[in-house]
């Protein structure tokens, strides 16, 4: 199978870098390599958010910002490429007719943003169509989706399955600026909905729930379809 990872740039760099974690995620990916085909986008995450907030207060227009967050996501990218080793790429691809070019030789992939106007998420997303990828894994800080912010609210509800015109509706009411796609941008949705490609989110730091995912047992997350 291929699959693609939606990465949460907050996963691997919570505040500051958990080389920890990293390592113990880069040994799950070497094993899930020997049966499947990987490739991991990763996000910015909160550095990315605090680094284009600063940038937004000293009056940064919005394609700045994107610029900002795409950087801070390329970084992490480079810190786990290089934690993950020879399996994967060192340099990390721009676009993706370069990533394209790495997995044409046979490796994983590990990319961070690409251009301003859309989220890591939809880059995940877009990559998975141009591999003809099996699955996209959207790996956050908290379980899958819900109809409020988990960390916000005690009674917010985590969606078992969520269509994807539902996941539109509720992405039409949010922020698309740089640095705020809660969910997924619409890019992202826009490009699910064409592929059909099958994606699930889930907790990014709960290593034998993905594992669950992918082999099709029970697991807890949100299946978008």
């Amino acid at each position: 199978m291929k699959i693609v990872f939606a990465l949460g740039g907050s996963i691997l760099v919570p505040d500051e870098p958990d080389l920890e974690f990293m390592r113990k995620f880069a040994g799950f990916v070497k094993e899930l390599s020997k049966k499947h085909r990987i490739a991991i986008v990763v996000g910015g995450g909160r550095a990315a958010r605090r680094r284009i907030s600063e940038a937004r207060k000293k009056g940064a227009n919005e394609v700045e910002c994107d610029y900002i967050g795409i950087e801070a996501s390329r970084e992490n990218a480079r810190m786990f490429a290089e934690i993950l080793g020879e399996m994967a790429n060192r340099e990390i691809p721009g676009d993706f007719l370069e990533a394209k070019a790495i997995w044409d030789k046979g490796k994983g992939i590990v990319m961070g943003g690409t251009e301003p106007g859309h989220s890591t998420d939809a880059v995940a997303v877009i990559l998975a169509e141009y591999l003809n990828a099996d699955l996209v894994l959207k790996t956050t800080d908290v379980d899958g989706i819900y109809d409020k912010d988990p960390q916000k609210s005690k009674n917010a509800k985590m969606f078992k399955t969520l269509p994807l015109d539902k996941l539109q509706d509720m992405v039409a009411h949010l922020s698309q600026d740089a640095g705020k796609y809660e969910l997924i941008d619409m890019v992202g949705v826009k490009i699910l909905q064409r592929s059909g490609i099958k994606c699930i989110a889930l907790n990014g730091r709960n290593l034998e729930n993905i594992k669950k995912a992918i082999e099709g047992k029970g697991f807890v997350g949100t299946v978008i379809k």
